[in-house]
């Protein structure tokens, strides 16, 4: 049954904030953050400065429509940190190292942010 259960990936699709660029699609494994699936995978866009320990705001993504719904409340420290990200902060604004994937999460669809600094 472990193997199964290692074997589950679900597709994230992050799109760079400037939409002529190709979207990243990457498979992620549930039970990671966002944040460290997207650096597992090198990919551009997400610094993730202090590792996920809630210190920076380096992994702020926006969250596309439906999905906001699908994820839990965010804390308070989380919606303390986002009033210092680079980029404005918008209505689907989360931080990547707050968002635990999950199989409900398959498909995802974030935004990167111009620039994380």
């Amino acid at each position: 049954r472990a193997f199964e259960r290692d074997a589950l990936m679900i597709t994230i699709h992050l799109q760079p904030h400037d939409p002529t660029q190709a979207v990243h699609t990457l498979q992620a494994q549930p039970g990671q953050s966002l944040m460290q699936a997207a650096v597992d995978a090198n990919l551009p866009g997400i610094q993730a400065d202090c590792g996920g320990l809630l210190t920076c705001a380096t992994c702020h993504v926006v969250v596309h429509g439906d999905w906001q719904s699908k994820l839990p409340p965010m804390g308070s420290d989380e919606d303390g940190m986002l009033a210092f990200t680079a980029q404005t902060r918008e209505a689907g604004s989360r931080l990547s190292c707050q968002i635990e994937l999950t199989e409900e999460l398959d498909g995802l669809q974030v935004t990167l942010p111009a620039s994380q600094y």
